[in-house]
């Protein structure tokens, strides 16, 4: 697709932010599969980073500062940095990899996400799979995008007919709710359930339909930054509750929304 078709869906200071997220995946792409990666541990011994992810962070925030200086820039493994001088009112928000396990054991579903917000609202975002080279942008008020093609949340009003995403928390081993109860309660009331690894990549597969809805908690801003605008504009509804910098989410269409919101514990 030209720069020029691709500028009519979005504004053409998106477009080097585009490529700059598919280069990531092609670094991303390098490692994959090779074991040739060292991995640590987060928060715990299932809170995994790799030298990827932080070789993604950094070569992202770096191009992201040339490009707008004024800026300031969330990432998931460099924290907050924001600009000594002329700050404006945007901030970048960044998760290099997500999916960092799928990625470390093989698996093919991981992502690179990248948004723009403005008063804690998003107004731009991108989300590229590089192994499935499926590429995810919206802009405020312009509509939502799959490699250039346009795209429409699910219709699905019913939920014995839809398939429905989840995942669960790093800390389930510990927390008060890990989100299995509410699966247990779920799978016998949908079509199907699917848990990919990736809450990116869940987010835009909403947006395009392919999931109808879908629910997690304790998600980061990052997880949720550019999909979250990206649902918006295909015309789904993206409904939340934030605990202490961390994300309770539902989304899908209105009804199954709704319906979702009666039957989940999203307390955390």
């Amino acid at each position: 697709m030209s720069n020029s078709i691709l500028n009519q869906a979005i504004h053409s200071e998106y477009a080097e932010v585009i490529q700059i997220s598919k280069t990531a995946g092609e670094i991303q792409k390098e490692y994959f599969r090779t074991r040739s990666f060292k991995i640590k541990t987060k928060s715990s011994a299932v809170d995994l980073v790799t030298e990827v992810d932080v070789k993604c962070d950094q070569y992202i925030v770096e191009q992201l500062k040339r490009l707008f200086p004024e800026d300031q820039i969330l990432s998931e493994e460099q924290g907050l940095y924001v600009p000594e001088t002329k700050k404006s009112a945007y901030k970048w928000i960044i998760d290099p990899l997500d999916g960092t396990t799928n990625f470390s054991n093989g698996i093919p579903i991981f992502a690179v996400s990248i948004a723009r917000w403005c008063e804690n609202k998003p107004v731009f975002g991108v989300v590229y799979v590089p192994m499935l080279d499926e590429l995810f942008y919206a802009e405020k008020g312009r509509g939502a995008y799959h490699n250039h093609e346009r795209i429409q949340r699910s219709d699905c009003d019913q939920l014995n007919q839809a398939v429905v995403g989840t995942g669960f928390p790093y800390n389930r081993a510990t927390a008060r709710n890990n989100n299995g109860e509410n699966i247990q309660k779920m799978i016998p009331l949908i079509k199907g359930a699917r848990r990919l690894g990736a809450a990116a990549y869940d987010l835009c597969l909403v947006a395009m339909g392919v999931l109808d809805a879908f629910w997690e908690l304790r998600l980061a801003q990052w997880d949720l930054a550019a999909g979250m605008l990206i649902i918006e504009e295909a015309g789904g509804t993206f409904y939340y509750i934030e605990e202490g910098q961390m994300y309770n989410v539902i989304t899908g269409n209105e009804h199954l929304v709704a319906q979702i919101q009666e039957l989940v514990d999203l307390e955390n």
